[in-house]
């Protein structure tokens, strides 16, 4: 007992070959593309750069709270930025890099529960009791 009738296999035979045989693969290609401006910001000196790190760290809503809770404006700490020497600058901009990029902490939180879980996965399917006291 066939599976399949022989007219069946026989024209899914032809349809398969004329398929193959009508369709041409051609390879893929690759390549690059032109570049563009990608802002309007134009980093030019070192000391351009450790601005803009340090204007984006002042944008941060909790910095920018803490300076309005302590009677600075954004005008004058803008103000004392440009008047900051270059050292003074690079010292700021390196302490701001690693300022929190903004959101709170959910992002965190899911990811800690997702290892908790995980682990409890692990355990379990290792045949070992979870127990917390």
């Amino acid at each position: 007992m066939s599976l399949f009738p022989r007219q069946f296999r026989f024209w899914t035979t032809l349809l398969t070959v004329v398929s193959m045989t009508a369709l041409t693969f051609t390879p893929a290609v690759a390549g690059l593309t032109a570049s563009r401006v990608s802002g309007t910001t134009s980093i030019v000196s070192e000391r351009d750069a450790d601005m803009l790190l340090a204007q984006r760290a002042l944008e941060i809503k909790v910095v920018a709270q803490k300076l309005r809770d302590y009677g600075v404006t954004p005008e004058a700490a803008q103000a004392r930025l440009a008047s900051m020497s270059d050292a003074d600058l690079h010292t700021l901009a390196s302490a701001s890099k690693g300022l929190p990029s903004g959101g709170d902490a959910t992002g965190a939180i899911i990811g800690v529960l997702v290892v908790v879980i995980l682990v409890i996965v692990v355990l379990r399917l290792m045949h070992r009791d979870v127990v917390l006291r």
